[in-house]
């Protein structure tokens, strides 16, 4: 039985990666017509109305028991996903997904600094090579010196900083209200960045190039679609998330996360004809050795 439950797992998240890849591939078109504030706000409001709904039907509770813990755990994944969504806009989905997943070294690096957490060689060891890993798939000096590439990091911390704040501060809360008030911060740093930029516009590029700089505009019917697709994508796969780490043990079911990479190159392969260089997939190849080992070591249990 348990065998069983760790396979539905690993196919539960296989799926939830296979759609996010999927999904988050169209961000770039997006972005050639809204801002990046714009495209959360409308994003959390379709977002919300249907996890309003889902949570009727299922006569779910969406309050959470500690609401600052549910919060600030928001907040930080919020935070996470929107340098990463902004990194969509002008950098490939693989590379920004690279980033993302430094995770599990932020959480490495901040619980022995901060929470006194012990590491061991091997550890250390893999944390390198996954750090390896994302410097040959982000190729930070393919033009010179260029820091912009090294942006989706940024993500990655934050992304860690959630995870740990589940972990410490979020034990029993429903899935539905940590998902609930993940999206609600996303919605307030966008109505965020829509005020601000109506208060101090800026001169955004036209296309893609524009994203992070452009205020409020009027939706093609493409945005529309594609915002409302990406909504209801979203829900869906963090959803199938939220259920495979409700079937195996966790250290297993991380591990599955990391197919995002060759699912995110590949859609961009088959969508729109990025190649998929052979040092990206070495990259990304480090990477996933990294990640196994250290949620594997972080428990040994």
């Amino acid at each position: 039985m348990t065998a069983n439950r760790t396979i539905a797992a690993a196919n539960t998240i296989g799926l939830a990666m296979f759609l996010l890849g999927f999904f988050d591939s169209f961000v770039a078109l997006i972005a050639s017509d809204l801002g990046l504030w714009q495209f959360h706000l409308i994003r959390t409001i379709m977002a919300v109305g249907v996890l309003g709904v889902v949570a009727a039907l299922a006569r779910a509770r969406l309050t959470p028991m500690r609401r600052w813990a549910v919060m600030l755990r928001g907040g930080f994944a919020a935070l996470a996903m929107l340098i990463y969504f902004g990194c969509l806009g002008f950098l490939p989905l693989g590379q920004v997904a690279a980033g993302l997943f430094t995770a599990p070294i932020w959480i490495l690096l901040i619980g022995a600094v901060f929470l006194g957490h012990p590491i061991g060689a091997t550890r250390i060891i893999a944390a390198l090579v996954g750090f390896a890993g994302v410097l040959i798939v982000l190729d930070p000096f393919a033009n010179g010196v260029d820091p912009v590439a090294l942006v989706p990091l940024a993500a990655g911390f934050f992304y860690a900083i959630g995870g740990i704040a589940t972990r410490q501060w979020c034990e029993g809360e429903s899935a539905l209200s940590m998902l609930l008030y993940f999206f609600l911060a996303l919605g307030f740093f966008g109505l965020l960045g829509c005020l601000t930029l109506i208060i101090w516009p800026q001169n955004a590029p036209a296309g893609a190039e524009g994203f992070i700089l452009r205020g409020l505009v009027w939706p093609t019917a493409q945005s529309w679609a594609l915002t409302l697709m990406q909504a209801v994508g979203s829900l869906v796969a963090v959803g199938l998330v939220f259920r495979g780490y409700q079937l195996a043990d966790a250290a297993q079911v991380g591990i599955y996360e990391y197919l995002l990479l060759p699912f995110a190159a590949g859609w961009g392969l088959v969508l729109f004809g990025d190649p998929v260089p052979l040092r990206a997939i070495l990259g990304m190849a480090l990477i996933i050795v990294s990640g196994v080992i250290i949620s594997l070591r972080s428990h040994p249990g």
